[in-house]
């Protein structure tokens, strides 16, 4: 592995073909882009502790055991760090379209990786590694046409977290169903 760690602190992790300028990109594919070639299934990444400021793991997790990834996400994570992690909602088609999904996910999720949440309290036993916080958390819907009754939806879920969890405790989640989940986890 050739990187100046130096000049990048952000990780694009399983970047697939989604190569970013000024960031280690990292994929099991050895793609033209790819900085670092390796398996997230493997074990350890291939980095010091605290290499990182910020990680971006878009639409990858659904795809593997995704706890020992978050332990090695947090592990190369610096104090403050971020981890944006992007993933299908199960309420979505496409969670269940893709054979390789292993996963799908709820806005409560995250909750269990979060200290001082209820998950994350009641559940402390589950993993050794916690975040500090959600910064973000966002439920994605499709509101391109024909779909525009979704904008509404998507304004109203995206309010407040409180929100979010009362669209998928109800109905709601079957007649409008989200795309897909983003959020933000802080060290």
């Amino acid at each position: 592995m050739n990187i100046d760690m130096t000049l990048s602190r952000k990780l694009n992790l399983g970047c697939g073909t989604d190569i970013r300028a000024g960031w280690v990109n990292l994929d099991k594919a050895s793609i033209d882009g790819v900085d670092v070639v390796h398996d997230l299934d493997s074990g350890k990444l291939p980095f010091s502790d605290e290499s990182f400021d910020l990680i971006l793991c878009n639409d990858v997790i659904e795809h593997i055991d995704y706890f020992p990834v978050l332990s090695e996400c947090h592990r190369v994570l610096s104090s403050g760090g971020r981890l944006v992690i992007e993933v299908p909602h199960f309420s979505s088609n496409n969670c269940y379209v893709d054979p390789t999904h292993k996963h799908g996910f709820s806005v409560k999720t995250f909750n269990f990786f979060v200290e001082n949440t209820y998950e994350g309290m009641n559940r402390s036993y589950y993993f050794d590694f916690k975040f500090t916080s959600i910064k973000e958390c966002h439920l994605g819907f499709e509101t391109r046409f024909p779909f525009l009754w979704n904008l509404p939806i998507c304004w109203v879920v995206n309010m407040n977290r409180k929100l979010m969890g009362f669209y998928e405790a109800t109905g709601l989640v079957y007649l409008f169903p989200a795309t897909n989940i983003s959020v933000t986890l802080v060290k």
